[in-house]
Parts: structure tokens; sequence; C-alpha cells
């Protein structure tokens, strides 16, 4: 676009030449980041473990002895196990600042999570967690 900008005494003439894009610039930028937006919210807080009810134990190889062994034996639900000294970006992407970690997730969202004191064991019993995912399950009734 060819913008002519003529100034006389005490007034200013602008001219345009040529097909303004301009709008359609922004619009599409604004549709650009609006996708980006979308894609980041899709993965982050995204279960690793799909659309069921699931509890995620997240822990690293260094705290292999607060490994939390009675996740396996919940009930009414899928368990996984993440290391994330083995799956460097899973403590960012989960948002695990403390391990061991238990998420809990339904539907692809999470729900609740239990995370270890400053010694890094985990306070949460097998009853607290059985009882949430129950209430859960409850909920979805």
């Amino acid at each position: 676009m060819v913008v002519l900008i003529e100034i006389e005494t005490n007034q200013i003439r602008i001219y345009t030449m040529g097909k303004d894009y301009t709008v359609w610039k922004i619009f599409g930028g604004y549709l650009l980041l609006l996708l980006l937006m979308i894609m980041s919210n899709s993965v982050n807080g995204q279960s690793p473990c799909g659309d069921g009810l699931c509890v995620v134990q997240f822990n690293a190889g260094f705290n292999e002895t607060n490994k939390v062994k009675w996740v396996g034996e919940l009930n009414d639900c899928s368990t996984k196990f993440i290391d994330i000294q083995k799956d460097t970006k899973a403590s960012g992407k989960y948002k695990i600042v403390v391990v061991p970690t238990i998420v809990i997730y339904n539907g692809g969202e999470e729900v609740t999570r239990f995370q270890a004191n400053i010694m890094m064991t985990m306070e949460a019993t097998q009853s607290d967690v059985q009882n949430k995912i129950d209430e859960i399950i409850m909920e979805d009734f």
C-alpha cells in the first residue's frame, strides 16, 4: 500500500493507493494466537493416561526408597508411574515440584493431587486416595 501525505497551509491530505491488508493481518495474528493458546491448554494438565479415571504417581530414581507402593492396589481406576528423572519434560508439563506426587485425573483433567512432605515422603494414605476416587465416581452418577 502506498500512502501519500500532502501538507499545505492549514490542510493535510492523505491519499492511499492499493489494497489495505492491515485488518486481515491483525485478524490473522489473532487467529494464530488463539490457535496457540488452544494447543497449549490441551497439553498442559492433560492426563498422561487418557480420558478415564486414572491415578498417576510421579517420582524420581533418586527417591526410589520413598516410592508409594500401594498405588497399584487402588480400586476402580487405572494407574501409571512416571519417573521424572527419566522423563525430564514431565515435571514441567505436569507441574511436579516435589516427589513423590500422586495426581488423580478424570476425563483427561486433573482433579486433585497429593504431594510429599519436606522429607520427600507421602503423608496421604491409601485410604485418603481411595476415598477421593470413590467420591469422584459418586459425583459422576
